[in-house]
């Protein structure tokens, strides 16, 4: 087979890839619609999907890179992850159960970490996708599946806690699908990440969960250790190696020391807003 024909091959299997995970994702919700009416869950995915999808159509468009955009989108979302799981899942944890909570935060972290090397191994398997797209499902998938959770555990909490958890969507598929439209590979395969949340977090609306402290405890602790390690993950470094570093390299202010400089500084103060937006919100919310 000629490398025409193989990347011929390998577009069609990324297309149905895609197509099957969004069609599963409209079936999944149309029945939750009617059967669960888990409509703060609906909304968070609906959400989480049109954040990724909606930046991987402008990041395959745009002839260029922008540093400070990169920047302002990772450090607003990693600053409202951040301080959304530590005002709305911490304290849960640790209410229901000091111990069990922190043991779950720590479980959370490490399996956080785990899920790069998830990703990794997924790109050995003989699937039509990147590292980094096959990186970013394993995060969704285990994200929407604590996000499911902790919505079904706790109903009564407000979609503001969703909607800053799923905030790094939009940032996050920009980068990748600027980085595959450069390597001349289909930002289609993206729509897999983009659906993962509302799949998993969907799917475990149909079963119950004990309602014992202790299980919460482990529940929200490890939800509280996902997602900051997702935020963590999603901190706007400048350093090389970094996605920020990586666009000014490719940028005519390859060698400008001084925008790294006040890009490490516009990273600081956008991972402030981030933060500060989220408690705004919830202030204005009481």
């Amino acid at each position: 087979m000629s490398v025409t024909q193989s990347a011929g091959v390998a577009r069609t299997r990324t297309v149905r890839l895609g197509a099957v995970s969004v069609l599963a994702f409209v079936a999944l919700s149309a029945y939750v619609l009617y059967a669960a009416s888990a409509t703060k869950l609906l909304g968070i995915a609906w959400v989480a999907f049109a954040a990724m999808a909606g930046a991987a159509v402008l990041g395959a468009r745009a002839d260029t890179e922008h540093p400070r955009g990169l920047v302002w989108g990772y450090g607003l979302a990693s600053g409202a992850m951040v301080t959304s799981s530590a005002a709305f899942l911490l304290p849960q944890a640790i209410g229901y159960a000091p111990k069990p909570g922190g043991f779950g935060v720590a479980a959370g972290i490490l399996v956080g970490f785990g899920a790069h090397t998830v990703g990794h191994r997924l790109t050995h398997l003989d699937l039509p996708l990147d590292r980094t797209t096959a990186e970013l499902s394993a995060h969704s998938l285990a994200a929407g599946s604590i996000i499911g959770v902790v919505y079904t555990a706790m109903p009564e909490l407000g979609p503001l806690l969703g909607l800053a958890i799923v905030s790094h969507k939009g940032p996050a598929g920009y980068a990748a699908a600027r980085r595959l439209a450069a390597d001349g590979r289909s930002p289609l395969m993206l729509l897999l990440p983009a659906s993962g949340v509302g799949l998993t977090a969907l799917a475990v609306t149909v079963f119950s969960f004990p309602t014992g402290a202790t299980f919460r405890a482990v529940v929200f602790g490890f939800a509280a250790g996902i997602f900051l390690h997702v935020a963590m993950d999603f901190l706007p470094h400048c350093e090389t190696g970094s996605d920020v570093h990586a666009a000014v390299t490719r940028s005519e202010d390859a060698h400008d020391h001084d925008l790294l400089d006040d890009l490490r500084q516009q990273a600081v103060l956008s991972t402030a807003v981030g933060g500060v937006a989220v408690a705004a919100a919830w202030i204005l919310l009481q």
